[in-house]
């Protein structure tokens, strides 16, 4: 690879790509040239703020031009990125900014109809105040195996923890991930996943640096804003969540979408149907879909070829330089030079988590098939234990995602007298459809314990910024 480090990527996509656009945002088009000034001047605005070599700055704050700028110019000033969930309440947040140590806060004042605030003694500065065009040009000394960023776990499992990669760890793998998604230069890649989830900064941010592709930053997920840049800026990459394709199929009509060639997605439960309509209602030529986190990175992915029912019901291969198995209780383990260099200032989470053996135990429960397939079961904590025997929620609502009348669903385990755990199932539903019909239904096609023996219908799920059902909420 020409480059080992974020901020030398950067500069060679400028040296690359030139005059070719490497940001739209509204009425901002950038290219990849003007990007790597406007990154090297940024680095030199975290200079002059006092940031030094391995310093923290937070970049609280929706997908933007100037989040990418702002990112790109902290590395290059040989800082430390920490982004920080945007649907966090401002206590949520201060707690991340007091724990990594940032020497700073970015943020875009007024987003979601919100003021910003860091802790006491944490200075705040709007990506909007001129601040990232202060500096004079500047580069730090950055080597490949500096830590680039901490990113915090969502949160889903009790208190986010902060872990660490360095820059050789997500060149790599992301350099891997272009060819698995089939990304290209010159594509014009629409990225809904948020910058301050691995998924939107590396595979989005990163890899469109890596490959030539031109950024089109979405703030807030829109179904129609979504559909009138497809049209407009003839996008041709899509990643996101199931749900987001679901939202593509019901709006579609008397749109043109005929420039999508790739679409990405990712979850334990994408019923087949999904992945079928996807390809013959869509004009995407190549869908892949994977399993990662924040711990890893991308740990698997599908493959150019793979059929429609190995695409939804597994999530592909090991990455190369990447080990996954199976332990006795289920559990997947993942080892690689793609596993985290720890959890920062936690060395006992980071010891549970990481084995003697150099296994990271990823609390994720599967199977790997004889020709190398894993498949995904769910969370061990979602696990529940119906008269003896286990029940995966993600299986049973990958069942009942094949009902024609639901739109998305939920099972966790509640308590029951008799059977000690019975799953209780959350429904959105697209048509008429019942408690009893479900229920009745679900009986002819799964096993007796696997059924729900509750549904409840709502108009909607909580997910969290990334897509992910927060289970919590519902129990």
């Amino acid at each position: 690879m020409a480059w080992e480090t974020i901020p030398r990527l950067v500069q060679s996509a400028g040296d690359r790509f030139g005059d070719a656009e490497a940001v739209v945002d509204g009425p901002l088009r950038l290219t990849f040239a003007e990007l790597a000034e406007r990154v090297r001047t940024a680095a030199g605005a975290f200079r002059a703020q006092g940031v030094g070599k391995g310093d923290r700055v937070a970049v609280w704050a929706p997908n933007s031009a100037e989040w990418i700028i702002a990112a790109f110019g902290l590395v290059t000033a040989g800082g430390v990125l920490v982004p920080v969930n945007t649907r966090f309440k401002t206590e949520e947040a201060a707690d991340i900014i007091r724990r990594s140590g940032a020497k700073a806060v970015l943020v875009r004042q007024g987003f979601l109809g919100r003021e910003y605030a860091a802790p006491d003694g944490v200075p705040v500065i709007d990506l909007t105040s001129g601040f990232l065009a202060s500096g004079s040009p500047f580069e730090a000394d950055v080597r490949r195996d500096d830590i680039a960023d901490i990113v915090y776990t969502s949160g889903t499992t009790g208190r986010p923890k902060g872990v660490m990669m360095d820059h050789g760890q997500t060149l790599r793998l992301y350099a891997e991930w272009c060819d698995l998604a089939d990304l290209r230069e010159g594509d014009r890649y629409l990225i809904v996943n948020p910058f301050f989830h691995t998924f939107g900064y590396k595979a989005g941010c990163v890899a469109s640096m890596i490959r030539g592709a031109t950024i089109l930053p979405v703030p807030v997920f829109d179904v129609d804003r979504v559909l009138e840049l497809v049209e407009r800026e003839r996008v041709t990459m899509l990643p996101g969540p199931p749900t987001l394709y679901h939202s593509l199929l019901e709006a579609k009509d008397g749109r043109d979408l005929s420039s999508l060639r790739a679409a990405v997605t990712g979850a334990a439960d994408i019923p087949v149907e999904l992945i079928r309509r996807v390809r013959g209602e869509l004009p995407f030529r190549s869908i892949m879909t994977g399993y990662g986190l924040t711990e890893a990175g991308t740990v698997t992915a599908s493959r150019p070829g793979d059929s429609f029912e190995d695409i939804a019901t597994t999530v592909g291969t090991p990455c190369d330089g990447v080990e996954v198995r199976i332990a006795d209780d289920g559990e997947v383990l993942v080892r690689g030079y793609s596993v985290m260099r720890g959890y920062l200032d936690d060395p006992e989470a980071t010891a549970a988590a990481i084995d003697a053996g150099g296994w990271l135990h990823t609390g994720d429960l599967g199977t790997i098939d004889d020709r190398g397939y894993v498949r995904i079961a769910g969370r061990k904590k979602d696990m529940f234990i119906v008269g003896g025997f286990n029940a995966y929620p993600a299986e049973i609502e990958g069942f009942l995602l094949e009902h024609p009348a639901v739109a998305q669903a939920a099972v966790i385990g509640v308590p029951d007298a008799r059977l000690g755990q019975v799953g209780k199932a959350f429904v959105v539903r697209r048509g008429d459809l019942t408690e009893d019909e479900l229920i009745a239904w679900s009986r002819e096609r799964m096993a007796g314990y696997k059924v729900p023996k509750h549904v409840v219908f709502r108009d909607g799920l909580p997910l969290n910024a990334t897509g992910k059902v927060m289970k919590d909420r519902l129990r």
